[in-house]
């Protein structure tokens, strides 16, 4: 079986350049599936160019994937830098808009499923409140480690939340210009000091409303369904999404179908998975991997 990868890129500016990857079989004639990393992260989450990780393991089974890098990320140009002025309102208002319509553009049809990590859940559920309408072009989402709000108390949240997310990332970013994140070894990539601030303010439990315009989001989907979502927690994701705060983000989205499932051996799995690994163990295809798909598959709808 031969899968074939490929960039995709997307004129967002006259100095802005959007990217995707693309992967696929060779033949592949299934449902598109679009993927969004989280914050101080890119694409590369969920692949890699040797075919290991998520976006490859639904590639094998049929499924036209989708990996988007957000502005300044990953492969899109150019890189962040401290004369980047956009944030998050940006990523849900133009970025994830133009990803999903060149997806429909090349493939003839709307991204039928959507997959996140961490922040980008809440990016995913951000867009559906901003454009509802596209809600019922999809069929499924599947969330890894994605929360809104910290509510857990475990003394690694102190650390990776309040004194690193909260305190030092500010000083860094007022230093800089925006937070030097892969330099300083916090994640894979860098962050705008507008993203920062706004993911900031949401995840200290504050509104989940708009700071550039004042859209209230939890208002817009409190009342809607959105399309069914899978939950990934990881037993060993103490800091950054523990089931309490999967549990909270679930409440405010809305009144469609959601659960949860947590990973770890304690519950059968083959590893205690944590925030990062949930989504590159080698393991993970034999266990969430293997859930997602049948996830995707109870809410195919024939993918017409």
């Amino acid at each position: 079986m031969t899968l074939k990868q490929q960039s995709v890129f997307i004129k967002l500016a006259e100095n802005q350049t959007l990217h995707m990857r693309r992967i696929c079989k060779t033949d592949a004639t299934g449902p598109a599936v679009f993927f969004m990393h989280g914050a101080v992260e890119n694409g590369k989450i969920f692949y890699t160019h040797s075919n290991k990780g998520l976006a490859p393991f639904l590639a094998e089974q049929g499924y036209v994937c989708y990996v988007a890098d957000l502005r300044g990320r990953g492969e899109s140009k150019p890189a962040i830098s401290k004369y980047a002025s956009y944030g998050q309102t940006e990523a849900i208002l133009e970025d994830i808009p133009a990803f999903l319509a060149k997806i429909e553009q090349l493939e003839g049809a709307p991204a039928r499923y959507w997959v996140a990590h961490s922040w980008g859940g809440v990016l995913m559920n951000s867009v559906f409140a901003r454009f509802p309408n596209l809600i019922n072009d999809v069929r499924a989402c599947a969330y890894f480690g994605s929360k809104r709000t910290l509510y857990n108390h475990h003394p690694s949240k102190y650390i990776q939340g309040n004194l690193i997310w909260y305190g030092l990332a500010p000083l860094m970013a007022r230093k800089h210009g925006f937070v030097p994140a892969k330099k300083l070894k916090w994640g894979s990539d860098d962050e705008t000091r507008k993203s920062h601030y706004q993911s900031m303010q949401w995840a200290k439990r504050k509104p989940w409303v708009d700071s550039d315009d004042g859209f209230d989001y939890a208002k817009a989907l409190q009342d809607i369904a959105l399309p069914p979502i899978f939950h990934v927690a990881g037993i060993k994701d103490k800091a950054l999404c523990q089931p309490i705060d999967i549990e909270k983000f679930m409440a405010e989205s809305g009144v469609g179908v959601q659960t949860m499932t947590i990973y770890g051996r304690k519950y059968g799995h083959k590893v205690n998975y944590d925030h990062i690994n949930m989504l590159t163990h080698p393991e993970a295809r034999h266990d969430q991997f293997a859930d997602l798909l049948e996830w995707f598959s109870a809410h195919s709808q024939g993918d017409s």
